[in-house]
Parts: structure tokens; sequence; C-alpha cells
């Protein structure tokens, strides 16, 4: 269904000093988490004035430099917009205490093994964007919470609750047993989407770029649904399909 990634990076512990966030998008968000352990920032005199307060974090050391001396520390090319935020994991979070702190109604995301961390992003956004109560991804074989996922992100990644599971099918029988109807997304699936009944807890599961949801995984949804497309374009990026079924799920689907 879904493009090939770019990237398949494997996931791998963050070094002892921490990651480096970069744009202003994913800085602001990480300086305004709690949870977020936020370490040292490098900002130019316009990036500080546009991040204001948030600056103001304790701990947080804080260091005004200009553009070039931010290329020491990032990647090549990035379009860092004058900051970089040096950060920590957040804390573990566990799919028990997820399911306990969700209302009656509730739309949840699980992502089966998506590899590049900018389509991981761009799917965090929109869940953002759409009040998805979590999003559920393995803990191996998936891209990297770091930081081409959190610029991509826009600062999603320190907004939707994430939770890493070990074994992403026993995670699908727990959301049946919260009473959640799990709705995977296949492009050669039926039917639509947008036909599907409302249910007041339901969760939305889309696998990998390259090879889509893998056969256990199906086997464990409710149902497998499509996005109804022209034959000529049968297939979109993952991150555009989760856009497009994240908003049917959230918005589109007739009320009882």
């Amino acid at each position: 269904m879904y493009d090939p990634p770019t990237t398949s990076p494997d996931r791998r512990p963050a070094p002892p000093e921490g990651l480096w966030f970069y744009g202003h998008h994913a800085v602001a968000a990480a300086l305004d988490n709690p949870l977020r352990p936020c370490r040292r920032l490098l900002a130019t005199g316009p990036a500080l004035e546009r991040l204001g307060r948030l600056v103001e974090r304790p701990g947080l050391l804080v260091e005004r430099v200009a553009p070039a001396e931010l290329a020491r520390f990032l990647p090549p090319d990035v379009v860092h917009q004058g900051c970089a935020l040096l950060v920590g994991p957040l804390p573990d979070r566990s799919l028990e205490s997820l399911l306990a702190g969700l209302g009656a109604e509730a739309l949840v995301l699980v992502l089966d093994r998506i590899q590049d961390p900018r389509n991981l992003g761009a799917i965090l956004r929109s869940a953002a964007a759409l009040d998805v109560a979590g999003v559920i991804v393995p803990e191996r074989r998936s891209a990297p919470l770091g930081p081409a996922c959190a610029k991509a992100a826009c600062g999603a990644l320190d907004m939707v609750p994430i939770v890493e599971v070990a074994n992403l099918v026993q995670a699908l029988e727990a959301l049946k047993r919260a009473g959640f109807w799990i709705v995977g997304l296949e492009a050669r699936a039926e039917p639509p989407v947008e036909a599907l009944p409302f249910r007041p807890r339901r969760a939305l599961v889309l696998g990998s770029e390259e090879k889509g949801l893998r056969r256990l995984v199906v086997e464990h949804c409710d149902l497998v649904a499509k996005l109804a497309t022209a034959p000529r374009m049968a297939s979109l990026n993952v991150a555009v399909a989760a856009g497009i079924a994240l908003y049917l799920l959230a918005r589109g689907l007739p009320r009882p």
C-alpha cells in the first residue's frame, strides 16, 4: 500500500549525553514538556526571542551562538531554524497506564514497524492534530524517536503519548479487552474507511512502508479497510494515508 522508505534505521540506544533536537517547533515542545529532560540549548538571538520564557526552564544551560556554531552539533544540511536542544529520553510509559487514563470515547493509533523517521514524525503530527489518545509502536524494528522524527513531528513527539511495546499482537489483544475496535489499513481490503460504523473506542493499525501489515497483525484486527483512491494511484505514502484515515475515524464517521 505504501511507498518504500528512504531509510531503514535500526533502533539504537541514545548516546549517554542525549540527543540533539533541532527546529523551533521540536525544541519549543520539548522545553514545554515537563517530562522531557532538557540539558543544553544552543540558539541564535532571534531563536531565543521566539522561544521566549520557555528558555527559563530550571537546570537548562542556555548558550547564545552564531548559526555556524550550530552546524558543529547537527547533521549536515538540516533546517535547524537557529536552535538545537540536548535532550534525554522521555520516561517509559506502559500500555496499561495509557489505557487506564482513557475515557469512554478514544482513538488510538498502532504502527507496525514504520521505518522512516520522517514518516513517523509526520504521522505523529497528524495524531496530535486529531486528538489521538495514544500511539503504540514496537520497541524494535521501528524508526527511532530521535531528532529527524522530532523535526518532522513539529513538536508532536512531546505532545502525543507514545507507548513502546515488546509484542504488538499482545498489545492489540489488550486493546480488545479494553473495548477497542481494531481497524487495519490495507490498499486491497474492503470496505472503505468512510463506510465504517462509528465505535466509541477505535484503534487504527498501519503497516510498514514497504510490506504493509504483517499477517499475524492482520489476523488480530477486527476488520481491514482501505482508503478509496482512484485506480491510477492505488497506493499512498504511509504518512499521507495515516492522516486521511485518522481524519475519517476522528471526524468523518457518522455518529449514532
